[in-house]
């Protein structure tokens, strides 16, 4: 019998983030990816704007990422399966900690994926059909 840390080893050193589709990358109801004032200035170096441009380009109330329609991040890629984060070198903390040394709840929680999942496809069928 295996204990859970063996289990989720991936989870925890996080080497499957390297081949996920983005799963936390949608907002479910209830979450908040909030953004500090680092992660914000972060930002600001890596498109070379001010603080002030990355706010109104990127967050909507004071902290918080706009979202596309279908839930997703805004500077998530649709044009591929994996490495989908268009500022990976500049993401917020939180996106940079998650899951928080813990197992990726979303493969622990099929619920999840069954919300997520389907919003993951058509973003993926949308971007790479309109490639062509």
């Amino acid at each position: 019998m295996t204990n859970q840390s063996e289990e989720y080893i991936l989870a925890r050193n996080k080497s499957f983030c390297s081949f996920c589709p983005g799963y936390c990358c949608y907002r479910l109801p209830g979450a908040t990816l909030y953004l500090d004032a680092a992660d914000i200035n972060r930002m600001a170096r890596y498109f070379g704007i001010s603080d002030g441009e990355v706010r109104a380009r990127y967050l909507e109330n004071k902290n918080t990422f706009k979202t596309k329609e279908d839930g997703s991040c805004l500077l998530l890629a649709d044009d591929r399966f994996c490495k989908r984060c268009t500022i990976h070198e500049a993401r917020p903390r939180q996106c940079r900690d998650f899951p928080y040394d813990n197992p990726c709840p979303y493969l622990e929680n099929p619920g999840l994926l069954d919300i997520i999942q389907p919003r993951i496809e058509r973003s993926l069928y949308t971007g790479l059909t309109n490639r062509r």
